[in-house]
Order: C-alpha cells, then sequence, then structure tokens
C-alpha cells in the first residue's frame, strides 16, 4: 500500500516510545507452564453483554479502513461476523454505518466527543434504529497526537498540490492497490460525516479535520447526556488512570477499554500491560474491562487476559491481515489472521493448564497479575 497509508496504520505519537513499549511490556509477562492436566477439550468462548461469541477478542475501530482494502471496513465487518466476534466500526470509516450494518450484522459503533453535537446526536440515533450493539466512546482525543510520521508521508499536513501530488507518486509504486482500492474502491470520503460535511468529508487532509472538529473542552459532565441518550452498553475507551477508571464507573459506564491509542496519542505513558492491573484491581468488579496495545498473537491474548481484561481489542492485527491478503480478498486476510489468534490461544490455554476462557486469571502468570509486567508497578506496591 502507499507509504501514507502504510506510515498510519504502523506508526505512533512522538518518539513512538509508547508504541514499542505495548509490544515489549507485554511480551516479558511471563507465563506459568504447567502439566498433566486434561485440556483435551478447550472453550474459548466469552459472553459479553448477554452475546456468546467464539474467541474473546474484538476487532477494534480503526479510521480510513477502507482505505487497506476495497470498502475495507465492510470486508473487516463480513470476516468478524464469520468468527463469530464483534467488529467495531469507527467514525472515521470510509464506509458509512449504513453500509456496514446493511452488509451483515450491525456492529459496535465507536464515537468521539465533537463539537457539533446535534451531529453527535444523530449519529448515536443511526446506531440505535441500526441496532448496533454497543456504543464505544473514545475519550482519549480531544485532540491529535504529534504523529510525525503522518506529517512526512503525506497524510496530514497542508492540503493543496503538493501534498496530493505525493500521495499519487505512492499511490503509482503499487498498481494493484492504485486499481482495487484507488480507483475501484471509491469514494474516498469519510462516510460517516459526508451527510454534513459534503465536500469537506474527503481525505485532503485528515487529522485537520480530527484538529477542527474534536472537543477540547469536553469533561466528565459532557459524557452524561451520551449515556442518557443511548440506552445499550457504553463502553469508554481510552483510560489508564485508575482515577479516570472511577469517574467512568460513577458516570455509569459498562465498560472501559483500557489503552493509550496504540501509542498514537501521548508518548511516555504507561503501556497497556502495565496500566490493566492497577485499572482492574481499582474497578474490575464494577466495570467490564476490555484492552488493546500490543497484541501480536493468541498469546498475547492471554496475557491480557490475565492480567485482568475480560475482553481484547485487535487493532493493527487485523489492519495488517486486511491490506496485506495477498489476491485482492481482505476479508480472506482478516479470517486468515482470527484463525491464527484462535489457534495460538488454543494452544497457550493448553499450556498454561486452563480449558476455558472463565478460568484464566493471574494464576497462570509468574508471579501473579499484580506482579506482571513489573511489580514497582503493581498495585500493592
Amino acid at each position: 500500500m502507499p507509504r501514507f497509508l502504510f506510515d498510519y496504520i504502523d506508526g505512533g505519537a512522538y518518539a513512538e516510545q509508547t508504541l514499542a513499549a505495548n509490544v515489549s511490556d507485554l511480551a516479558a509477562v511471563a507465563l506459568r507452564q504447567r502439566v498433566m492436566v486434561d485440556v483435551a477439550h478447550i472453550d474459548t468462548s466469552a459472553t459479553w453483554f448477554g452475546t456468546t461469541h467464539a474467541l474473546p477478542v474484538a476487532l477494534g475501530p480503526i479510521g480510513l479502513a477502507g482505505m487497506y482494502a476495497r470498502r475495507g471496513e465492510v470486508q473487516a465487518s463480513r470476516a468478524a461476523s464469520a468468527a463469530s466476534v464483534p467488529f467495531c466500526q469507527s467514525t472515521l470509516s470510509l464506509c458509512s454505518l449504513g453500509e456496514v450494518a446493511a452488509a451483515g450484522p450491525p456492529p459496535w459503533f465507536q464515537l468521539y466527543m465533537m463539537k457539533d453535537r446535534g451531529f453527535m446526536r444523530g449519529l448515536i440515533a443511526e446506531a440505535r434504529d441500526l441496532g448496533c450493539p454497543a456504543l464505544v466512546f473514545t475519550v482519549d482525543l480531544p485532540i491529535a497526537g504529534a504523529r510525525y510520521r503522518d506529517r512526512r508521508s503525506g497524510l496530514s499536513g497542508a492540503p493543496g498540490l503538493a501534498t496530493d501530488l505525493r500521495r499519487y507518486a505512492q499511490a503509482a509504486l503499487h498498481p494493484r492497490w492504485a486499481l482495487d482500492v484507488g480507483l475501484l474502491g471509491r469514494p474516498h470520503r469519510l462516510g460517516n460525516v459526508a451527510p454534513v460535511l459534503g465536500a469537506q468529508s474527503g481525505l485532503e487532509d485528515f487529522l485537520a479535520w480530527i484538529g477542527a472538529n474534536m472537543d477540547r473542552s469536553v469533561s466528565w459532565a459532557d459524557l452524561e447526556w451520551v449515556r442518557d441518550a443511548w440506552p445499550g452498553p457504553l463502553i469508554l475507551k481510552g483510560v489508564l488512570d485508575v482515577d479516570d477508571a472511577r469517574a467512568a464507573r460513577a458516570l455509569g459506564a459498562d465498560a472501559l477499554v483500557v489503552s493509550n491509542h496504540g501509542g498514537r496519542q501521548l508518548d511516555g505513558v504507561l503501556s497497556t500491560a502495565r496500566a490493566l492491573p492497577l485499572i482492574a484491581d481499582a474497578v474490575g468488579d464494577d466495570l467490564l474491562l476490555f484492552a488493546d496495545g500490543g497484541v501480536r498473537s493468541g498469546l498475547d491474548v492471554l496475557r491480557l487476559l490475565a492480567l485482568g481484561a475480560k475482553g481484547v481489542l485487535l487493532g493493527r492485527a487485523w489492519a495488517w491481515a486486511l491490506g496485506g491478503a495477498h489476491g485482492g480478498s481482505g476479508e480472506a486476510g482478516v479470517r486468515h489472521m482470527l484463525g491464527i489468534i484462535t489457534a495460538e490461544l488454543q494452544v497457550a490455554m493448553a499450556l498454561t493448564g486452563v480449558t476455558s476462557i472463565a478460568e484464566i486469571s493471574g494464576d497462570v502468570l509468574v508471579g501473579g497479575a499484580a506482579q506482571a509486567p513489573h511489580p514497582l508497578l503493581s498495585s500493592r506496591a
């Protein structure tokens, strides 16, 4: 794919230290191998909000996913449905919510706090009317992080002829993508915001649009009307601090995603693996906890579950599968990736001596969840 899309998926904020720590800290979580346990029957299913899924994972929201494969959000949604896992659609997707819902089960819908509250109410109402099972509200993007790779590659920056030519030149180096996605995958616009912004909903300056439309003045009080407007499960995504987790509980959220936005917002913050045990100890009995960040395998899924999550959101894993699939089928690529995650999780469960997702706890970790990955950051330190 063109460089500006590769860097958008692959990159993070500032020096990308948190991006790297998400991977390395999670990989450092040591597991206890157990033997002579009957693991003939392994159940990887998980139940959230009254619905049972085949895996304890969901495809997390990724903006611009429709640029990784032709109508990419539709393809990813179909793959998730085939694997019996949820698909969460970003507000900043190319395909509209209605297009994705028409192609398969209604997705979870991800929303930001934007200045135009009337527009937000309309999106919430559309998600409700389409039967979306959950609303995932991202709380860590009042302003876009300093993503230098996106500026160098041409995704962000001043719109104009020079930026357009840079993108066209990058696309020309990838003729298969240029034909399948660049030409046949049109329209290239933010489908959920197009009805309001019209011609201003294209990709001319994606991050500038975020800067112009996200509400920097948002506070917990502003989320109360979201809770009132949305009758279903409300998931707050982007919580890293125990005090913020407690505030979310007081607000009436049903679930949290412990997340640093994949290292794409504030560099130097805690990795997910380090923040998760603290939040799980503080509110884990009151809120359903999800986590994302640094997950590269089914083994990593097990690690996050052992650290206190009840479910894991996959991000880059499905984006790479969607964009890198051979034969032009992003759906097949995402299905293949989920098959790998399933097989790896089954092996990891068998060799740690657990046969169901409900059995996974800190007991499968060396030293327990509170001491992984670093005892100095444990809730009991």
